[in-house]
């Protein structure tokens, strides 16, 4: 119960990743305010229901609905330390061929929701006295491939707002990562790639352990990274 006096928020909390991180960050006992714009919830089995508030319908690239679910989990919960933005979306397109389409939409799903959710939510880690912040980036925000260019641009856009985080509130004990996953193992990408080799892909539940290590006390020693999570292929 390393977390238990620890109140995070969890976006996307229906989503693969995001209910990987949820349940890992309940059973390690800390109180969760899972947000999902869907009224989907993972399964609960084994949780203590007093420490889960659900709080679904909200879109989070809007600023005044993401405060009203702050709002709403410091009137639950009595305060917020941590922040996981699991929300993003996937796209590719050649310059010439979908690139300009998808940019509008790459841009808010993944650049603006963790601009929304973190300006959101750091007061309230400014008034507990510290808290952690963890986004999810990818290696294309790090070097673009072929065909990758609004989604690459997007999660550049995530790794430089964590930086910018990290070195804005080192002051006020809030540390701020992202995580750059490989592919995860989920049952739609099996489905979209059947030729694929899932063997080498990353469980969601690895990759919630890492983000439980730097939402733990002992993840107060990394702040502003961007952190690969491949695997070991």
């Amino acid at each position: 119960m390393m977390l238990s006096d620890d109140c995070v928020i969890v976006t996307g909390a229906s989503g693969n990743l995001g209910a990987a991180v949820a349940r890992t960050l309940a059973k390690q006992g800390a109180r969760l305010v899972c947000v999902d714009r869907e009224a989907r919830r993972f399964e609960a089995d084994g949780l203590d229901p007093d420490r889960l508030h659900w709080i679904t319908g909200y879109d989070l690239s809007d600023r005044a609905a993401m405060a009203e679910v702050v709002a709403q989990a410091l009137a639950h919960f009595g305060q917020i330390t941590g922040l996981v933005n699991c929300v993003g979306g996937f796209a590719t397109g050649r310059l010439l061929e979908g690139a300009a389409d998808q940019w509008d939409q790459m841009m808010t799903m993944n650049a603006k929701v963790a601009m929304v959710t973190t300006v959101a939510v750091l007061p309230a880690l400014v008034a507990a006295g510290g808290g952690r912040i963890v986004h999810i980036a990818a290696q294309p925000g790090v070097k673009a491939a072929a065909g990758q260019a609004a989604y690459a641009a997007s999660k550049a856009a995530v790794i430089r707002l964590i930086e910018a985080i990290a070195a804005e509130h080192r002051a006020d004990r809030i540390t701020a990562n992202c995580i750059l996953p490989g592919t995860i193992d989920t049952k739609s990408n099996r489905e979209s790639m059947p030729n694929a080799k899932p063997d080498i892909w990353i469980p969601p539940a690895a990759i919630a352990d890492l983000i439980a290590f730097l939402i733990s006390p002992a993840g107060a020693v990394v702040t502003g990274a961007a952190i690969p999570a491949t695997g070991l292929v």
